[in-house]
């Protein structure tokens, strides 16, 4: 069984993908994605979103950590895919899930999913441009607004050479609105001979295991669950729903979180403050936390509040 943390937006940021993978098991990370549209981007523009490239494409915990593009642009995106791997890069994911309306309205994301003739030139694309050795992948969802290119769009995937294919289980219509509808993998997954991973509303081990029941795939792409509980991948690995992390390591987690590298101390508050409430979700010293620091707006004030809720 596979465990792969999700590429979420301005959520799993290189810093959070620390966290994450410190604590939790994963098999591989994905960026958040990288845009492409008409040219080439500079080194720094990697960096900024996989600083990981500089340290063998893995994080400190030494979890892989694979480059999502999103584009429509078959060219650019395998010229960027190209320069990617040579910067070290050690696999490409390709995003056909996004289901933000600026992205879609400039043909990219989710949308595309209507034009499954296109997913594959863009899959294609990428896949002639880069080292056989190097695995490309794509995620997609169900659908765009409803569910009648799914297949199609799986297998224009598969036969344009991907390495596998993650299926979040919802159109963009749906949003991230519950439920993810599990049961309409399985069709994906009888059907493919490349493997398919499970996306979508995995929240604490029983989800896990009744989506894989639902499905019919071992691997699964956990996102928000992850974040919210950041042991979710110790507990599916042991099958249990119990605790495996005390509260006083989720602080230390928090601390390092903190620490982390960030442009500016409000951004840094601002996406601590969010990680808290996701928290606060499943852990009720999280809520307790967060009245105590909801209203702080110093880095190093939240962190002696953390440290003078530690226990010793």
């Amino acid at each position: 069984m596979k465990l792969v943390l999700a590429p979420m937006e301005g959520l799993t940021d290189p810093i959070m993908r620390d966290v994450l993978t410190h604590v939790g098991s994963f098999d591989w990370c994905v960026t958040e994605f990288i845009r492409v549209t008409d040219s080439l981007l500079p080194d720094h523009v990697y960096y900024g979103y996989c600083p990981e490239l500089k340290n063998q494409g893995k994080t400190a915990a030494g979890t892989p950590v694979h480059v999502q593009f999103l584009g429509n642009n078959p060219d650019m995106l395998a010229a960027n895919a190209a320069k990617v791997v040579e910067l070290g890069a050690p696999a490409i994911d390709m995003n056909f899930g996004c289901p933000a309306k600026t992205v879609n309205r400039h043909r990219g994301g989710s949308v595309l999913l209507d034009e499954p003739e296109v997913v594959y030139q863009l899959v294609k694309a990428v896949r002639d441009a880069v080292p056989r050795h190097i695995p490309v992948s794509a995620k997609m969802r169900l659908g765009y607004m409803d569910r009648n290119f799914t297949m199609e769009n799986a297998h224009a995937i598969e036969d344009a050479g991907a390495s596998w294919v993650t299926v979040h289980a919802r159109t963009k219509a749906d949003g991230y609105t519950p439920p993810a509808f599990w049961d309409l993998l399985h069709p994906i997954r009888e059907n493919l001979k490349i493997n398919v991973i499970a996306n979508g509303e995995i929240w604490n081990n029983a989800d896990a295991k009744q989506c894989q029941f639902e499905s019919g795939c071992q691997d699964l792409m956990i996102g928000r669950g992850a974040v919210t509980t950041p042991d979710l991948t110790q507990c599916i690995r042991q099958n249990t729903d119990q605790a495996l992390i005390t509260w006083n390591e989720l602080l230390n987690l928090q601390i390092r979180f903190i620490n982390g590298p960030s442009k500016t101390e409000i951004g840094m508050v601002g996406r601590y403050k969010q990680w808290l409430g996701m928290m606060s979700k499943h852990y009720p010293e999280a809520k307790q936390l967060w009245d105590l620091v909801k209203r702080v707006k110093k880095l190093d004030e939240i962190v002696a509040v953390l440290k003078q809720n530690q226990h010793h």
